[in-house]
């Protein structure tokens, strides 16, 4: 058995899979469209919830006081980067498809290190907020309340995608759904932006606690110590590779707010609403593409860069497709759905469709990436993608203003994509070539 020694890491068995009768080719691929199914399943309930939250919120609070509510949303993507870096990007690597046992014991400390991990920046949070008051303060201090429910969720979509039950994460996701209802309209009854934080993470903490139900397992904090300790070739770099994506759509954000305006980052967040259906998917891409890569990279090896291409260039021609739509809805439509936040955020539509676009083509490679075990080339990958992402975002804010930052963000977002894919190349032919078997003669 030869370990595959692509970047040292993610030792795998290398042999060539066993022949596979045509009835046995298509069971597989039977199980894995019904395991990508639910996941589009599960997707189209995190990309409805998200996008009627940012209607909902848009429509009550007005361009401005939705800008406090988007640094406050921003702020919680870096978090759950951090979170998924340390606690289920491992586990989704390396637990998918595994024993039943072994998966259990898994997920009880990674959702423990997810706990720890919202326990910890959540009082951070509280305490930022308590310190800054005016409108953004509140907002940052019930962020902090809620964080640790918020990531706990988020933890349970991964371990149940790990087993290959995207159902559970499916429901978990309506259940969320279901208790946002009630939640949102007493927060509109309220008003403020902090009432619409406690709204969203309250009904985010409801569905963690079901999770637990659905499991029977509970988070084991106590055991994140030493899952950090186990995974830390995996998670320290997946950490940096995550905050950094993350960290730049912030550092974006709030250099937006301060070069042009805190309704500027409204206005690029109601953009991002109209793209929401694969801006959500994009987010949670690995709930489903890693693990289905990690499969295929098992029993297949030599169609793991077909899949991450039907993957990525299925998710560009979809954004452009929804963009084009988006081209031909009219003002009136516009205003009904976002209001006043229409006017600025439809003049955006276009760059901001070809980021998605770009970032979607670039997720192909990405998953690969993950399923390789590749950390050091993903993580390079993504360093060179925010730096573009900052660079181009804010450079363009100080050309152009909005408009401007929107299109350097779209022109980064592309060149970003084509290095994801020069390292997935490059990754695919080290694995084919430590695959191998060496020839000897005498």
């Amino acid at each position: 058995m030869t370990p595959m020694t692509t970047e040292g890491e993610n030792p795998r068995t290398t042999a060539p899979p066993p022949p596979r009768v045509p009835h046995a080719r298509r069971s597989a691929r039977r199980a894995v469209a019904g395991r990508l199914s639910w996941g589009l399943a599960d997707q189209a309930a995190s990309s409805i919830s998200n996008f009627a939250v940012g209607i909902y919120v848009a429509r009550s609070l007005g361009v401005t006081a939705f800008g406090v509510f988007s640094l406050a949303w921003v702020t919680y993507g870096v978090v759950l980067n951090v979170s998924r870096g340390l606690a289920t990007d491992p586990l989704v690597v390396r637990f998918s498809g595994v024993p039943e046992a072994s998966w259990r014991a898994a997920v009880a400390r990674s959702s423990g290190t997810a706990l720890g991990v919202g326990a910890a920046i959540g009082a951070v949070c509280l305490a930022a907020g308590l310190g800054l008051g005016g409108r953004v303060g509140p907002a940052f201090a019930c962020l902090g309340v809620l964080l640790p429910g918020l990531l706990v969720q988020d933890a349970w979509r991964f371990s149940f995608f790990a087993a290959g039950t995207g159902r559970k994460a499916f429901v978990n996701d309506l259940v969320w759904c279901v208790a946002l209802v009630p939640a949102m309209v007493l927060a509109a009854r309220v008003g403020s932006v902090a009432a619409f934080v406690l709204a969203w993470g309250a009904s985010a903490a409801v569905a963690a606690a079901y999770g637990c139900l659905q499991s029977g397992i509970r988070p084991e904090v106590g055991g994140a110590r030493a899952w950090l300790r186990e995974h830390r070739d995996l998670g320290s770099r997946y950490l940096v590779e995550n905050v950094s994506l993350s960290g730049a759509s912030q550092l974006r954000a709030y250099g937006l707010g301060a070069i042009v305006g805190v309704g500027a980052v409204g206005a690029v967040r109601g953009a991002e609403l109209l793209m929401g259906p694969f801006l959500a998917v994009l987010m949670g891409l690995s709930l489903v593409t890693v693990p289905e890569a990690a499969r295929v990279l098992r029993q297949a090896p030599h169609r793991l860069g077909t899949f991450c291409l039907l993957l990525g260039g299925g998710q560009a021609a979809g954004a452009l497709l929804w963009g084009g739509t988006l081209l031909l809805v009219p003002d009136r439509l516009g205003d009904l759905v976002l209001g006043g936040v229409w006017h600025s955020a439809s003049q955006l539509i276009v760059p901001i469709t070809l980021s998605v676009a770009g970032a979607g083509l670039g997720t192909g490679a990405a998953a690969g990436l993950r399923a390789l075990g590749a950390a050091r080339r993903s993580l390079r990958s993504q360093l060179f993608a925010s730096a573009c992402y900052v660079g181009g975002g804010l450079g363009g804010a100080a050309v152009a203003g909005t408009v401007g930052s929107a299109w350097g963000v779209a022109a980064a977002t592309v060149s970003g994509s084509a290095v994801w894919w020069l390292h997935l190349r490059s990754a695919l032919r080290e694995q084919h070539h430590d695959s191998v078997p060496e020839v000897r003669t005498t």
